[in-house]
């Protein structure tokens, strides 16, 4: 199975050039069954990054362009009612995909963004009084602009918090970018790219990531991490138990596509700012982008024994 994750990133690595890292996140976050924040300027590849990762892991996808006038109900579905039968008919809306990517989803309202909010954390969705399934697997991932850019509306923290990372993928090297204008454009070699992974074996590569052994010293390190953001004075609140949980399993999901059977405290330095950047807020800073700051005081202050 091994090899078929190599294939996986290999074949995401051919689409999105240069991004390596970056693609290395976007797919322990899918193994450790989270959804994916990706926060960057229009124009990076955030969009063909997600149709890549639907097309190799062999997931149904479906994108909603987040508006300003963009309803709940567009993103859910709705009931029509049908003459001939005389009942109303559910026309599921596009949240009902493997994989949805909610594009610009900072260019709509709350109201609309909140929509997200419980199929996100329960998988499910209730629409008229009725709850309905949504697929298994089931990945959000979610674009945003950055918040200096105009029309756009904060996420609150409480759906924040529902993505287990968050990414930007930054201008490419010169090297990425001049292959990049040498060769196709990256929408043309969507096609090409087949399904890697089915439903069963995604579904053992996610129980494995889980099965992945964890030492007590190792969580002994978690929890001295996520205890300083909650004593230290320059943090204005601490990481809750759902971001220790998802400290650990994307650590867990990083050592799975590494090749290793067990954590190191590596595995969690290297998830740990796609984790818990966008959890974090400096007390001093009433803009709210101070996380990234927070997090390498975290990495050089904390020891790991």
């Amino acid at each position: 199975m091994g090899r078929k994750l190599d294939a996986c990133l290999n074949s995401v690595n051919e689409v999105v050039l240069g991004k390596e890292a970056q693609v290395r996140l976007a797919m322990t976050c899918l193994l450790a069954g989270g959804h994916l924040l990706i926060e960057d300027l229009p124009g990076m590849g955030k969009t063909t990054l997600s149709h890549t990762l639907a097309k190799v892991l062999g997931l149904s996808f479906q994108r909603i362009q987040f508006t300003s006038d963009l309803l709940p109900g567009d993103i859910l579905g709705t009931s029509v009612f049908d003459r001939d039968t005389g009942q109303f008919t559910f026309h599921p809306g596009p949240i009902f995909a493997e994989l949805v990517l909610a594009d610009e989803i900072n260019r709509a309202t709350p109201k609309s963004q909140s929509a997200l909010l419980e199929a996100m954390e329960e998988g499910q969705v209730t629409i008229e009084g009725a709850t309905r399934p949504l697929p298994d697997p089931f990945f959000v991932i979610a674009t945003q602009n950055p918040f200096s850019q105009g029309g756009t509306f904060a996420l609150p923290e409480s759906q924040l918090d529902r993505f287990l990372m968050r990414l930007s993928l930054g201008y490419p090297a010169k090297a990425a970018e001049k292959a990049l204008l040498q060769g196709p454009p990256r929408r043309e070699l969507l096609p090409r790219i087949h399904a890697i992974l089915n439903h069963t074996e995604l579904a053992a590569l996610q129980t494995e990531a889980r099965q992945i052994r964890a030492s007590e010293a190792l969580i002994d390190y978690v929890l001295r991490l996520v205890d300083a953001t909650r004593s230290q004075a320059q943090f204005a609140w601490g990481l809750s138990p759902r971001a220790s949980l998802a400290i650990l399993a994307a650590a867990r999901a990083w050592a799975l596509l590494i090749g290793r059977d067990y954590v190191i405290p590596e595995d969690v330095q290297a998830v740990l700012p796609s984790v818990i950047g966008h959890r974090l807020r400096e007390r001093s800073d009433p803009t709210g982008q101070g996380g990234g700051v927070l997090v390498q005081w975290l990495l050089r202050e904390v020891p790991v024994l």
